[in-house]
């Protein structure tokens, strides 16, 4: 039934968008001065999680690559390289320049070392660029003219709030591109061409698409992974297309496994708080704070640490209910999620 796995991966980089056009449009936009030996701007994409962001954004670069090859390209996951010295290093190691670098290190040197590769223009897409703890990272890149950021965020607002007044003020300027969640017709229409590259002809219809780009509710990484879990059920049925039986079923398996996914991917100050909130059920912020702060040997500020809850409830691991001062954080209850 799946012939090709890969065009059903949350990374898959699709040969073609569809309904975004907009969006990579304004982007390509930006970037265009590469084409002329020139720095572009930065470029900021903003909205909500599974809105094609990164697609998109890796997509306009691989196209800028086709049309000239000399710009080097690094993807910074800030999920996972989170510090100066982890962004850092992740560019050097996209541009072939890791040899002889050791976690010992020192991070002037890194810096030194990326100096030296203007040779020819580096982009570097900053993804999950508001978990930087080291913003340090951001102004050292800015620094550099044969670099060029992308950067892909949430919210702005909160973005600029996590920056110092020396990166606010130099990245204030810049192409903001805005992701809006897809409409049910546009996601079914997205589920719709990676069904077609990824299955053979009849496994799912269109009614069955329909419904899984309604369950999303217009989030793709929800519908890709709804669409590929039921693929990877019926398969190992032995059946020859996706029932209704078993997509029901694989609706809240792949909303499961996605959210198993990304508190694997938690940072471990975050996977404490993330622990506190699943063991309460739910707990106000000072409550909070003060159980995590008996948890850990070093622990962060409570701005860092609000701006830890804030992209959890981004990725509806917790939700925020209340106003500020009568704010608590809970666990999102699963089966009512697949009641809405």
């Amino acid at each position: 039934m799946i012939v090709d796995d890969r065009v059903l991966r949350e990374d898959f980089v699709p040969s073609e968008v569809v309904h975004r056009h907009d969006e990579v449009n304004l982007l390509s936009e930006s970037l265009e001065p590469l084409l002329y030996g020139r720095r572009a701007d930065p470029a900021f994409c903003f909205g909500p999680t599974g809105v094609g962001k990164t697609c998109i954004a890796r997509y306009t670069l691989a196209q800028l690559r086709e049309q000239e090859p000399g710009v080097e390209v690094a993807y910074v996951n800030c999920w996972q390289e989170y510090t100066r010295f982890r962004v850092l290093y992740s560019v050097l190691e996209a541009v072939g320049r890791t040899f002889d670098i050791h976690r010992s290190t020192p991070k002037d040197e890194l810096f030194g070392r990326l100096r030296e590769t203007d040779d020819r223009p580096v982009v570097v897409i900053l993804d999950e660029v508001d978990q930087l703890e080291e913003t340090a990272a951001l102004y050292d890149l800015h620094r550099l003219g044969h670099v060029s950021l992308v950067l892909i965020a949430n919210r702005e607002e909160e973005l600029f709030a996590s920056f110092d007044d020396r990166v606010r003020s130099r990245l204030r300027a810049g192409t903001r591109v805005r992701f809006d969640r897809y409409g049910t017709d546009e996601l079914a229409a997205i589920l719709a061409e990676r069904a077609d590259k990824a299955l053979e002809p009849g496994c799912v219809s269109d009614e069955q698409l329909g419904t899984i780009a309604d369950a999303a509710s217009g989030d793709a990484r929800v519908g890709i992974g709804i669409l590929r879990s039921a693929a990877r059920r019926a398969a190992q049925q032995g059946r020859e297309r996706v029932t209704d039986d078993v997509l029901e079923s694989a609706i809240p398996d792949a909303r499961t496994a996605i959210r198993r996914k990304t508190v694997e991917g938690l940072i471990e100050h975050q996977r404490v708080l993330y622990d506190i909130v699943a063991e309460v059920g739910e707990i106000e912020p000072g409550d909070l704070y003060d159980e995590y702060e008996r948890r850990v040997d070093d622990p962060k500020t409570n701005r860092t640490l609000r701006n830890y809850l804030t992209k959890m409830v981004h990725y509806d691991l917790i939700e925020a209910v209340g106003e500020r001062r009568g704010r608590t954080y809970r666990i999102i209850d699963d089966d009512a999620v697949d009641r809405e």
